[in-house]
């Protein structure tokens, strides 16, 4: 299945944030996009792979850790 490319707001949407923070994202290089003529796309799977990168998962508490917690 080919990639979908999302304008800059659609990316801004799906972060919840402004358009500047995804254009910001582009400008410092820090994110996969593709520029056709004067627009600019940034494919799904980039920004899919630009959240996982900066996830970080859950770890337990040391209460929890200790068996102690109730």
């Amino acid at each position: 299945m080919p990639d979908q490319y999302l304008t800059v707001a659609q990316v801004a949407d799906r972060l919840g944030t402004s358009e500047r923070f995804p254009r910001r994202l582009i400008a410092e290089r820090r994110i996969t996009f593709v520029k056709i003529g004067a627009h600019v796309r940034i494919p799904a799977s980039a920004l899919d792979a630009y959240l996982a990168s900066g996830t970080v998962p859950a770890v337990r508490s040391r209460r929890d850790r200790r068996g102690s917690a109730a």
